[in-house]
């Protein structure tokens, strides 16, 4: 390869970079958290309908960046989408909350128990980088950020289970749950969620199987509880 072609792929590799530093063209990984920050701090309302024009306004995003944003956020059931229709947010009822649940947990235990074998050191350092995050957006009162990080440490941790179809199930549950709880709460505090994430970190860090599996099922079984008790 010559020089001058040496130099071209490396700027064509440095040009994603470029355009987020300066702003610009931003992709759909950078739209996805901002989008669906504005659905669950209901910016974007329940019942509202909106267009990808009106979205790609908003966001100074082309359609098709917002339509394929729209195609992640409807694979999570978190938006509807119809033909003919204007996209839509859903609203799941008690009923669906708790069978969200029911397949949270007999999914979550199974992902914590190998979570306990895989886990590095480099992964439980994301984890705990997640969840100073996590508290953080709880701590400055940002809402929509802090649920959907609370989310993300769960597909996190099936990231590193191992399991490519638990976590591609899971990837169908966390956000639709992270939507239930932006709409059935009043508090903007998730019940403390960072601390339990942290405990089920540390007995996944020393790799105590008994201990991680039960500090999952209660932190399942309080987020049951919280939302089932606000509908």
């Amino acid at each position: 390869m010559t020089a001058h072609a040496l130099q071209r792929n490396a700027a064509v590799t440095a040009l994603p970079a470029m355009r987020l530093v300066a702003g610009k063209k931003p992709s759909v990984d950078d739209i996805y958290p901002r989008l669906f920050d504005a659905i669950l701090e209901q910016r974007i309302a329940p019942a509202s309908r909106f267009t990808e024009e009106s979205l790609g306004q908003r966001f100074g995003v082309s359609r098709s960046v917002i339509r394929r944003v729209l195609a992640r956020l409807s694979h999570q059931q978190v938006i509807i989408l119809r033909p003919n229709h204007r996209a839509q947010v859903a609203a799941p009822d008690a009923q669906q909350a708790r069978q969200i649940l029911e397949a949270r947990r007999l999914t979550e235990v199974t992902v914590v128990q190998l979570a306990c074998a895989q886990a590095k050191p480099a992964q439980v350092r994301q984890l705990r980088e997640l969840i100073a995050r996590e508290r953080e957006c709880i701590e400055r009162d940002q809402r929509g950020p802090a649920i959907r990080l609370s989310g993300e440490f769960h597909l996190q941790l099936a990231a590193i289970a191992g399991n490519a179809p638990l976590a591609q199930f899971l990837n169908s549950l966390v956000p639709l749950t992270s939507l239930i709880i932006a709409q059935y709460e009043a508090q903007a505090c998730t019940y403390c969620a960072w601390q339990e994430h942290m405990g089920i970190v540390e007995a996944v860090e020393r790799g105590d199987v008994e201990k991680a599996v039960s500090l999952m099922t209660q932190h399942l079984d309080h987020l049951e509880a919280k939302l089932l008790n606000h509908h």
